[in-house]
């Protein structure tokens, strides 16, 4: 598998080029760049920007030792200006050039409308946006996958047959495509993606059922995309069961998104360790929340803030979190790649208190909370890069 140092003569001018003007995005590929080489992940950890793609930075990326970057575009950003244009897609699109995998997921907000229907004006208004994607990314792209979190990015009334019909419509366009305009040797994969809290019996519905079967009937599909978002590492187990029981053999399973968030959650009204307020001259009594708070206001440097979670048990206990999770994917011998939450952006921190869900301390570049070090690298989340290099 390319590296990002295994350049081409081209590209490594080009870098240069771009080392003198900072660390911004190179230059488009070109129309014939899309035949590259596939990309095989082989069950690899990558980055995970989500909609902040505009926050990647290749520094970042080489810290992490990762070759691997993940993202996500709302299509209805296709309306304001050319996904060409999108300085997430652009930084994308520059590190393909660079050597990096990469993956982009197509999200569709439904949460406060219904799903357009096929053959309706408004079905037709979301397929003209996703084209405007498709021209820009496929055969650029390493992995597309159709959906970002359908069983949440809609509303309840509508997880059903609605759902199913929506997708299924916007997957067969994405594959005609492909097959049409980019070839039998194109070298974009395609993914049907995500399912959300199958660790809940419940969420197993006749939608989701239909929508992994769907995804194995379809021979252009190489698998679907779980985000086991989880309090426990015990309840990604039957996302992994219930797609792999439904998917042809030869497919499998990216997890783009997971995390403990929900466990962090849990403790942000604990008691902060008292030993570690009376270290640092903080008020007894605060607490979790409070203590994350104050490094909002004021980044902590780099020894607090690792002082802090390493001196608190629900955290220093899923420390090798992040590993752990790696080997119940990797144990099925069908797991193709893993991105993990790879960078606090400004709206994990807006609005802070106790009942906001604390996607921060996933991260594994804090700036949000810990200061720029000392070398002037980006401030790092406890524990996380450790588990990167270790384990990616």
């Amino acid at each position: 598998m390319p590296t990002p140092r295994t350049l081409t003569i081209l590209t490594a001018v080009a870098l240069a080029l771009a080392s003198s003007l900072g660390s911004g995005p190179a230059a488009a590929a070109g129309p014939d760049d899309h035949r590259a080489a596939a990309r095989d992940p082989q069950g690899a950890l990558g980055a995970n920007f989500n909609e902040r793609l505009a926050l990647l930075n290749f520094d970042e990326l080489e810290l992490g030792r990762t070759q691997w970057v993940r993202g996500f575009y709302a299509m209805p950003w296709a309306d304001d200006q050319p996904p060409a244009d999108d300085p997430g897609i652009r930084n994308l699109l520059a590190a393909r050039d660079r050597g990096y995998g990469t993956v982009l997921s197509l999200k569709f907000p439904f949460g406060n409308q219904a799903f357009p229907r096929p053959g309706t004006p408004e079905m037709a208004r979301e397929k003209a946006r996703v084209a405007k994607l498709l021209d820009t990314m496929m055969g650029r792209v390493d992995i597309m996958i159709i959906g970002n979190e359908p069983f949440i990015e809609s509303r309840p009334e509508d997880r059903n047959e609605t759902l199913n019909a929506f997708y299924e419509e916007i997957a067969r366009q994405v594959i005609n495509y492909r097959r049409n305009e980019c070839g039998p040797d194109c070298p974009t994969q395609l993914y049907y993606g995500a399912l959300n809290n199958l660790q809940k019996p419940e969420q197993q519905t006749p939608a989701t059922d239909r929508w992994v079967r769907f995804a194995a009937s379809q021979p252009d599909l190489l698998g679907v995309d779980i985000h086991p978002h989880i309090p426990r590492i015990e309840d990604s187990r039957p996302f992994v069961d219930y797609v792999l029981a439904r998917l042809r053999p030869d497919q499998r399973f990216l997890a783009t998104e997971f995390s403990l968030v929900h466990h962090w959650k849990a403790h942000l009204n604990d008691d902060a360790p008292a030993d570690f307020l009376q270290r640092h001259g903080m008020p007894a009594g605060l607490k979790v929340w409070q203590v994350i708070g104050l490094a909002i206001e004021d980044p902590f440097p780099q020894a607090k803030w690792n002082d802090f979670l390493s001196s608190s048990p629900w955290y220093e206990t899923r420390k090798n979190y992040i590993c752990n999770q790696l080997a119940i994917f990797r144990d099925t011998g069908r797991f193709a790649l893993g991105t993990y939450g790879y960078k606090q952006g400004p709206e994990m921190a807006e609005n802070w208190g106790p009942d906001k869900a604390p996607w921060l301390l996933n991260s594994v570049f804090a700036p949000e909370t810990v200061r720029t070090c000392e070398d002037g690298t980006t401030g790092r989340g406890y524990a996380w890069i450790g588990n990167f290099h270790r384990c990616g």
